[in-house]
């Protein structure tokens, strides 16, 4: 019977490790831009978006290696890292505060809010992005998309002959953050 007990108390025991755990990333989450030419619209992925959450702090940070997104044709590729000048700016990083308060008791998806910087071919600019956070399990799932001018970064879109690439680009992320538990 005393056996039985401390099986059930085990549990309640690594609750508050769950329910008060303040940091959250992410090394493998998935960013994916969508853009398109006259007739035809292309998407480029990628599986090693970097991020974390401090909730104690508001803090929001995420960054891409740009070399590592992928449309599905190389050459295609070859001409999105020189129109992005990956060589010399090789990261997408956006750094923010969280605007909204985050439930982290709840098991609903939330809307958040995050007002910050968004910097990419080393012009960086203001971005309010709209997302939603929701637990799951002790992770919590990421999802955010926006519209991201890439002219305000200084970046003139590609193009052949009369056709233009679209000068803004759908950006989606997503992304299962996992605790980070502190180890003092």
């Amino acid at each position: 019977m005393a056996f039985r007990i401390n099986i059930l108390c085990v549990p309640l025991l690594l609750l508050p490790v769950f329910v008060h755990c303040q940091n959250y990333e992410t090394r493998n989450g998935n960013a994916k831009f969508h853009s398109s030419v006259p007739l035809h619209s292309f998407t480029g992925e990628s599986d090693y978006l970097t991020g974390m959450i401090n909730f104690e702090e508001n803090l929001v940070d995420f960054y891409l290696d740009l070399s590592t997104l992928k449309t599905g044709n190389s050459r295609r590729d070859r001409d999105m890292y020189r129109t992005f000048n990956v060589d010399e700016f090789p990261f997408a990083e956006y750094t923010g505060s969280l605007e909204t308060v985050f439930d982290e008791n709840s098991i609903e998806k939330q809307v958040v809010i995050v007002k910050g910087e968004f910097t990419i071919h080393g012009v960086t600019v203001e971005k309010t992005v709209e997302g939603t956070l929701q637990r799951r399990g002790e992770n919590i799932l990421l999802e955010a998309e926006w519209v991201q001018d890439i002219t305000d970064h200084n970046i003139e879109p590609p193009g052949i002959l009369f056709y233009r690439v679209r000068d803004e680009m759908d950006v989606h992320i997503r992304a299962v953050l996992e605790p980070v538990l502190d180890e003092s």
